[in-house]
Protein backbone atom coordinates (compact mmCIF):
# COMPACT_ATOMS: atom_id res chain seq x y z
CA UNK A 1 0.00 0.00 0.00
CA UNK A 2 1.26 3.44 -0.75
CA UNK A 3 1.58 5.30 3.10
CA UNK A 4 2.36 8.88 1.66
CA UNK A 5 -0.72 11.14 2.56
CA UNK A 6 -2.94 12.03 0.08
CA UNK A 7 -3.28 15.94 -0.99
CA UNK A 8 -6.66 16.10 1.20
CA UNK A 9 -4.72 14.37 4.07
CA UNK A 10 -2.55 17.20 4.13
CA UNK A 11 -5.02 19.53 4.00
CA UNK A 12 -6.33 17.95 6.93
CA UNK A 13 -3.05 17.46 8.97
CA UNK A 14 -2.27 21.36 8.30
CA UNK A 15 -6.01 22.01 9.69
CA UNK A 16 -5.41 20.07 12.75
CA UNK A 17 -1.70 21.70 12.87
CA UNK A 18 -3.24 25.43 12.82
CA UNK A 19 -5.81 24.87 15.19
CA UNK A 20 -3.70 23.28 17.86
CA UNK A 21 -1.45 25.66 17.91
CA UNK A 22 -3.57 28.10 17.84
CA UNK A 23 -6.78 28.02 19.87
CA UNK A 24 -5.41 25.73 22.68
CA UNK A 25 -3.94 28.27 25.23
CA UNK A 26 -0.38 28.70 24.63
CA UNK A 27 0.50 28.63 28.83
CA UNK A 28 -1.20 25.47 28.71
CA UNK A 29 0.61 23.46 25.90
CA UNK A 30 3.87 25.04 27.01
CA UNK A 31 3.47 23.56 30.49
CA UNK A 32 2.42 20.39 29.35
CA UNK A 33 5.10 20.24 27.25
CA UNK A 34 7.83 20.72 30.23
CA UNK A 35 6.28 17.95 31.98
CA UNK A 36 4.53 20.34 34.34
CA UNK A 37 1.42 19.60 35.55
CA UNK A 38 -1.66 21.25 34.16
CA UNK A 39 -3.81 20.31 36.68
CA UNK A 40 -8.13 19.62 36.69
CA UNK A 41 -8.48 22.80 35.65
CA UNK A 42 -6.16 22.90 32.57
CA UNK A 43 -7.06 20.10 31.41
CA UNK A 44 -10.92 20.93 31.49
CA UNK A 45 -10.59 24.04 29.82
CA UNK A 46 -8.54 22.57 27.18
CA UNK A 47 -10.92 19.45 26.40
CA UNK A 48 -14.11 22.01 26.38
CA UNK A 49 -12.15 23.67 23.56
CA UNK A 50 -11.87 20.32 21.98
CA UNK A 51 -15.29 19.77 22.19
CA UNK A 52 -16.87 23.05 21.50
CA UNK A 53 -15.21 22.37 18.14
CA UNK A 54 -15.86 18.24 17.69
CA UNK A 55 -12.58 17.90 18.30
CA UNK A 56 -12.43 15.55 21.53
CA UNK A 57 -14.23 12.52 20.67
CA UNK A 58 -14.29 12.05 16.72
CA UNK A 59 -14.19 8.14 17.15
CA UNK A 60 -17.49 8.52 19.02
CA UNK A 61 -20.78 7.64 16.82
CA UNK A 62 -21.76 10.99 15.26
CA UNK A 63 -24.72 11.27 16.85
CA UNK A 64 -23.23 11.65 20.14
CA UNK A 65 -20.28 14.08 18.84
CA UNK A 66 -18.49 11.81 16.66
CA UNK A 67 -16.98 12.70 13.23
CA UNK A 68 -17.10 10.81 10.24
CA UNK A 69 -13.41 10.76 9.85
CA UNK A 70 -11.50 8.02 7.76
CA UNK A 71 -9.00 5.93 10.14
CA UNK A 72 -6.12 8.06 8.90
CA UNK A 73 -7.70 11.17 9.75
CA UNK A 74 -8.25 10.35 13.12
CA UNK A 75 -4.58 9.10 13.31
CA UNK A 76 -3.27 12.32 12.03
CA UNK A 77 -5.91 14.09 14.49
CA UNK A 78 -4.33 12.41 17.65
CA UNK A 79 -0.36 12.73 16.01
CA UNK A 80 -1.18 16.20 15.06
CA UNK A 81 -2.84 16.97 18.70
CA UNK A 82 0.19 15.06 20.46
CA UNK A 83 2.94 16.93 18.34
CA UNK A 84 1.44 20.15 19.74
CA UNK A 85 1.30 19.43 23.27
CA UNK A 86 -2.10 19.69 23.78
CA UNK A 87 -3.33 17.83 26.59
CA UNK A 88 -4.98 14.52 25.39
CA UNK A 89 -8.87 14.64 25.93
CA UNK A 90 -9.23 12.51 29.31
CA UNK A 91 -8.72 9.04 27.92
CA UNK A 92 -10.86 7.67 30.81
CA UNK A 93 -14.50 9.78 29.28
CA UNK A 94 -13.17 9.89 25.73
CA UNK A 95 -11.49 6.54 25.02
CA UNK A 96 -13.18 4.07 27.71
CA UNK A 97 -16.05 4.69 29.04
CA UNK A 98 -17.74 6.14 26.53
CA UNK A 99 -17.47 4.31 23.62
CA UNK A 100 -18.67 1.31 25.97
CA UNK A 101 -21.70 3.38 27.12
CA UNK A 102 -22.21 4.69 23.22
CA UNK A 103 -22.09 1.09 22.14
CA UNK A 104 -24.00 -1.19 25.01
CA UNK A 105 -25.49 1.94 27.30
CA UNK A 106 -29.23 1.99 27.41
CA UNK A 107 -30.81 5.24 25.86
CA UNK A 108 -31.48 6.97 28.78
CA UNK A 109 -27.32 6.19 29.47
CA UNK A 110 -26.12 7.77 26.52
CA UNK A 111 -28.66 10.66 26.89
CA UNK A 112 -27.51 11.30 30.40
CA UNK A 113 -23.76 10.45 30.35
CA UNK A 114 -22.27 11.22 26.77
CA UNK A 115 -22.83 14.76 26.27
CA UNK A 116 -21.06 15.59 29.78
CA UNK A 117 -18.60 12.94 29.52
CA UNK A 118 -17.66 14.44 26.08
CA UNK A 119 -17.45 17.88 27.60
CA UNK A 120 -15.17 17.30 30.81
CA UNK A 121 -18.41 17.83 33.35
CA UNK A 122 -18.37 14.64 34.20
CA UNK A 123 -14.71 13.53 35.26
CA UNK A 124 -14.85 9.25 35.26
CA UNK A 125 -11.75 6.97 36.56
CA UNK A 126 -11.27 3.19 35.89
CA UNK A 127 -12.42 0.97 38.62
CA UNK A 128 -10.52 -1.84 37.28
CA UNK A 129 -7.47 -3.36 39.13
CA UNK A 130 -7.44 -4.80 42.93
CA UNK A 131 -4.63 -5.67 45.21
CA UNK A 132 -4.93 -9.39 43.80
CA UNK A 133 -6.08 -8.90 40.44
CA UNK A 134 -3.93 -6.88 37.81
CA UNK A 135 -3.06 -7.94 34.68
CA UNK A 136 -4.89 -10.90 36.01
CA UNK A 137 -8.09 -9.03 35.54
CA UNK A 138 -10.78 -11.88 35.34
CA UNK A 139 -9.36 -12.58 39.33
CA UNK A 140 -11.62 -9.47 40.89
CA UNK A 141 -13.17 -9.74 43.54
CA UNK A 142 -15.49 -6.99 44.02
CA UNK A 143 -19.25 -7.85 44.18
CA UNK A 144 -22.08 -6.51 43.59
CA UNK A 145 -25.22 -8.31 44.51
CA UNK A 146 -28.93 -7.41 43.45
CA UNK A 147 -31.02 -6.42 46.30
CA UNK A 148 -34.63 -4.66 44.41
CA UNK A 149 -33.48 -1.77 42.22
CA UNK A 150 -30.36 -1.49 43.36
CA UNK A 151 -26.86 -3.14 43.70
CA UNK A 152 -24.91 -2.99 46.61
CA UNK A 153 -21.09 -3.37 45.70
CA UNK A 154 -18.31 -4.51 48.35
CA UNK A 155 -14.61 -4.81 47.42
CA UNK A 156 -11.38 -2.64 46.76
CA UNK A 157 -9.88 -1.16 43.67
CA UNK A 158 -6.43 0.09 43.25
CA UNK A 159 -4.02 2.03 40.95
CA UNK A 160 -7.15 4.12 40.33
CA UNK A 161 -5.67 7.15 38.72
CA UNK A 162 -6.82 10.35 38.99
CA UNK A 163 -10.12 9.36 41.68
CA UNK A 164 -9.12 12.54 43.41
CA UNK A 165 -10.36 14.34 40.72
CA UNK A 166 -12.86 11.85 39.58
CA UNK A 167 -16.99 12.08 39.70
CA UNK A 168 -17.94 8.97 38.60
CA UNK A 169 -16.03 5.54 38.29
CA UNK A 170 -16.86 3.00 35.84
CA UNK A 171 -16.81 -0.79 37.50
CA UNK A 172 -16.13 -4.09 36.80
CA UNK A 173 -18.03 -6.31 39.68
CA UNK A 174 -18.68 -10.07 40.29
CA UNK A 175 -22.43 -10.55 39.80
CA UNK A 176 -22.56 -14.00 39.67
CA UNK A 177 -19.30 -16.05 41.96
CA UNK A 178 -20.84 -19.34 40.59
CA UNK A 179 -20.07 -19.02 37.05
CA UNK A 180 -18.60 -21.63 35.12
CA UNK A 181 -15.87 -19.25 34.11
CA UNK A 182 -14.42 -16.55 36.21
CA UNK A 183 -14.71 -14.11 33.15
CA UNK A 184 -18.53 -15.13 32.58
CA UNK A 185 -19.90 -13.48 35.85
CA UNK A 186 -18.68 -9.92 35.63
CA UNK A 187 -20.72 -6.88 35.12
CA UNK A 188 -19.69 -3.32 34.13
CA UNK A 189 -21.47 -0.72 36.85
CA UNK A 190 -21.56 3.16 36.70
CA UNK A 191 -20.94 4.68 39.87
CA UNK A 192 -21.34 8.18 41.58
CA UNK A 193 -18.03 8.99 43.96
CA UNK A 194 -20.48 10.74 46.33
CA UNK A 195 -22.55 7.50 46.60
CA UNK A 196 -22.14 6.96 50.83
CA UNK A 197 -19.78 3.91 51.74
CA UNK A 198 -17.12 4.99 48.87
CA UNK A 199 -13.57 5.89 50.11
CA UNK A 200 -10.96 7.25 47.67
CA UNK A 201 -7.62 7.09 49.82
CA UNK A 202 -4.40 8.40 47.98
CA UNK A 203 -1.41 6.34 47.18
CA UNK A 204 2.00 8.51 46.76
CA UNK A 205 4.74 7.14 44.26
CA UNK A 206 7.63 7.31 44.03
CA UNK A 207 8.06 10.10 41.68
CA UNK A 208 6.22 11.97 44.45
CA UNK A 209 3.42 12.57 43.14
CA UNK A 210 -0.42 12.12 44.08
CA UNK A 211 -1.76 10.33 40.43
CA UNK A 212 -3.15 6.65 41.57
CA UNK A 213 -5.41 5.62 44.49
CA UNK A 214 -7.22 3.06 46.65
CA UNK A 215 -11.01 3.23 45.93
CA UNK A 216 -13.00 1.31 48.36
CA UNK A 217 -16.88 -0.22 48.61
CA UNK A 218 -18.42 -0.42 51.64
CA UNK A 219 -22.07 -1.91 51.32
CA UNK A 220 -22.31 0.50 48.57
CA UNK A 221 -26.31 0.81 46.80
CA UNK A 222 -25.95 1.66 43.00
CA UNK A 223 -29.13 2.03 41.20
CA UNK A 224 -29.55 -1.08 38.81
CA UNK A 225 -30.32 1.60 35.75
CA UNK A 226 -26.68 1.74 36.12
CA UNK A 227 -25.92 -1.54 34.43
CA UNK A 228 -24.16 -0.30 31.43
CA UNK A 229 -25.45 -3.63 28.84
CA UNK A 230 -26.00 -6.66 30.22
CA UNK A 231 -25.98 -8.80 33.35
CA UNK A 232 -22.70 -10.55 33.47
CA UNK A 233 -21.42 -9.27 30.35
CA UNK A 234 -18.95 -6.94 31.75
CA UNK A 235 -16.48 -8.98 30.63
CA UNK A 236 -16.77 -8.63 26.59
CA UNK A 237 -17.34 -4.57 27.34
CA UNK A 238 -13.87 -4.43 28.95
CA UNK A 239 -12.16 -5.81 26.16
CA UNK A 240 -13.52 -3.74 23.89
CA UNK A 241 -13.00 -0.71 26.02
CA UNK A 242 -9.02 -2.27 26.71
CA UNK A 243 -9.14 -2.61 22.47
CA UNK A 244 -9.73 1.38 22.24
CA UNK A 245 -7.46 1.90 24.70
CA UNK A 246 -4.50 0.30 23.29
CA UNK A 247 -5.05 1.96 20.00
CA UNK A 248 -4.35 5.16 21.40
CA UNK A 249 -1.21 4.95 23.62
CA UNK A 250 1.36 4.26 21.09
CA UNK A 251 1.54 8.52 21.66
CA UNK A 252 4.34 8.68 18.93
CA UNK A 253 3.54 12.33 19.18
CA UNK A 254 4.27 12.37 23.03
CA UNK A 255 7.62 10.40 21.99
CA UNK A 256 9.02 12.77 18.89
CA UNK A 257 8.29 15.60 21.06
CA UNK A 258 10.78 14.62 24.04
CA UNK A 259 13.24 13.12 21.85
CA UNK A 260 13.01 16.65 20.05
CA UNK A 261 13.76 18.22 23.42
CA UNK A 262 16.64 15.10 24.40
CA UNK A 263 18.53 16.91 21.10
CA UNK A 264 17.53 20.73 21.71
CA UNK A 265 19.62 20.17 25.32
CA UNK A 266 22.05 17.85 24.10
CA UNK A 267 22.97 20.94 22.06
CA UNK A 268 23.38 22.68 24.35
CA UNK A 269 26.08 20.71 26.47
CA UNK A 270 29.56 21.24 25.91
CA UNK A 271 31.89 17.93 25.41
CA UNK A 272 35.13 18.33 23.71
CA UNK A 273 35.39 21.09 20.96
CA UNK A 274 31.70 20.45 20.30
CA UNK A 275 28.31 19.46 22.15
CA UNK A 276 26.77 16.09 23.61
CA UNK A 277 24.72 15.99 20.05
CA UNK A 278 27.79 15.79 18.10
CA UNK A 279 29.18 13.04 20.52
CA UNK A 280 29.22 9.79 18.62
CA UNK A 281 27.92 7.39 20.57
CA UNK A 282 25.15 9.73 21.90
CA UNK A 283 24.31 10.61 17.92
CA UNK A 284 24.15 6.94 17.53
CA UNK A 285 21.42 6.46 20.31
CA UNK A 286 19.52 9.69 18.94
CA UNK A 287 19.72 7.97 15.28
CA UNK A 288 18.86 4.40 16.42
CA UNK A 289 15.48 6.38 17.80
CA UNK A 290 14.39 7.94 15.10
CA UNK A 291 14.49 5.08 12.93
CA UNK A 292 12.40 3.05 15.57
CA UNK A 293 9.85 6.05 15.94
CA UNK A 294 9.96 6.17 11.72
CA UNK A 295 9.44 2.32 11.71
CA UNK A 296 6.81 2.30 14.38
CA UNK A 297 4.86 4.92 12.71
CA UNK A 298 4.79 3.33 9.53
CA UNK A 299 3.29 0.49 10.65
CA UNK A 300 0.66 2.35 13.20
CA UNK A 301 -0.74 4.42 9.64
CA UNK A 302 -0.32 0.79 7.49
CA UNK A 303 -2.54 -0.72 10.46
CA UNK A 304 -5.16 2.18 10.90
CA UNK A 305 -5.42 3.05 7.07
CA UNK A 306 -6.37 -1.31 6.83
CA UNK A 307 -9.09 -0.71 9.74
CA UNK A 308 -11.96 -0.13 7.31
CA UNK A 309 -14.81 -2.00 10.14
CA UNK A 310 -13.43 0.57 12.99
CA UNK A 311 -13.59 -2.53 15.34
CA UNK A 312 -10.73 -2.70 17.97
CA UNK A 313 -7.53 -4.54 15.52
CA UNK A 314 -5.23 -7.16 17.98
CA UNK A 315 -2.64 -5.02 16.23
CA UNK A 316 -3.23 -2.66 18.64
CA UNK A 317 -1.70 -4.76 21.12
CA UNK A 318 1.84 -4.78 19.01
CA UNK A 319 1.21 -0.53 18.81
CA UNK A 320 0.97 -0.55 22.19
CA UNK A 321 3.87 -2.60 23.62
CA UNK A 322 6.36 -1.03 20.82
CA UNK A 323 4.50 2.53 22.04
CA UNK A 324 5.20 1.63 25.40
CA UNK A 325 8.88 1.16 24.84
CA UNK A 326 9.68 4.24 23.12
CA UNK A 327 8.31 6.68 25.15
CA UNK A 328 10.28 4.96 28.31
CA UNK A 329 13.44 5.61 26.09
CA UNK A 330 12.88 9.32 24.98
CA UNK A 331 12.13 9.59 28.50
CA UNK A 332 15.49 7.65 29.66
CA UNK A 333 17.95 9.91 27.59
CA UNK A 334 16.25 12.74 28.43
CA UNK A 335 17.46 12.07 31.75
CA UNK A 336 20.70 11.09 30.46
CA UNK A 337 21.33 14.32 28.91
CA UNK A 338 20.23 15.87 32.30
CA UNK A 339 22.67 13.75 34.20
CA UNK A 340 22.95 14.42 37.62
CA UNK A 341 20.83 17.32 37.34
CA UNK A 342 17.99 15.18 37.08
CA UNK A 343 18.73 14.43 41.18
CA UNK A 344 17.26 17.07 42.47
CA UNK A 345 13.17 16.73 43.51
CA UNK A 346 11.53 19.66 43.52
CA UNK A 347 14.32 21.61 44.27
CA UNK A 348 12.74 24.86 42.85
CA UNK A 349 14.90 27.45 40.97
CA UNK A 350 17.11 28.63 43.95
CA UNK A 351 20.05 26.12 42.71
CA UNK A 352 22.09 25.29 39.50
CA UNK A 353 20.18 22.66 37.97
CA UNK A 354 17.27 24.24 35.64
CA UNK A 355 14.07 23.15 36.49
CA UNK A 356 13.94 21.46 32.77
CA UNK A 357 16.18 18.55 34.09
CA UNK A 358 14.84 18.18 37.57
CA UNK A 359 11.61 17.29 35.97
CA UNK A 360 13.24 14.68 34.00
CA UNK A 361 13.81 12.18 37.01
CA UNK A 362 10.42 12.28 38.20
CA UNK A 363 8.97 11.63 34.81
CA UNK A 364 11.34 8.89 33.63
CA UNK A 365 9.86 6.91 36.98
CA UNK A 366 6.50 7.77 36.47
CA UNK A 367 6.59 6.28 33.12
CA UNK A 368 7.53 3.10 33.74
CA UNK A 369 3.74 2.77 33.73
CA UNK A 370 3.19 2.74 30.18
CA UNK A 371 4.33 -1.15 29.66
CA UNK A 372 1.99 -1.99 32.54
CA UNK A 373 -1.16 -0.29 32.45
CA UNK A 374 -3.95 -1.53 29.07
CA UNK A 375 -2.21 -4.75 29.83
CA UNK A 376 0.91 -5.34 30.47
CA UNK A 377 3.74 -5.92 28.56
CA UNK A 378 3.57 -9.83 29.03
CA UNK A 379 -0.05 -9.25 27.92
CA UNK A 380 0.57 -7.73 24.99
CA UNK A 381 2.64 -10.49 23.73
CA UNK A 382 0.39 -13.29 24.90
CA UNK A 383 -2.14 -11.65 22.47
CA UNK A 384 0.04 -10.90 19.81
CA UNK A 385 1.19 -14.53 19.81
CA UNK A 386 -2.32 -16.10 19.79
CA UNK A 387 -4.19 -13.40 17.76
CA UNK A 388 -1.63 -12.20 14.83
CA UNK A 389 0.87 -15.23 15.26
CA UNK A 390 -1.27 -18.12 15.86
CA UNK A 391 0.69 -19.99 18.34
Amino acid sequence: MNLALTDEELAFRDEMRTFFTTQIPAEIRERYARGEEVGKEGFIESQRILNANGLATPHWPVEWGGRDWTPVQKHIWLDELQLASVPEPLAFNTSMVGPVIAAFGSQEQKKKFLPATANLDIWWCQGFSEPEAGSDLASLKTRAVRDGDDYVINGQKTWTTLAQHADWIFVLARTNPDAPKKQAGISFILVDLKTPGVTVRPIKLIDGGHEVNEVFFEDVRVPAENLVGEENQGWSYAKFLLGNERAGVTRLGFSKVRLAQAKKRAAEISVGEGTLLDDPLFAARIAELENEIIALELTQLRVVASSADGKPNPASSLLKLRGSELQQATLELLTDVAGPDSLPFAAGDGISSPLWAQRTAPTYLNYRKVSIYSGSSEVQRSIIASSILGL
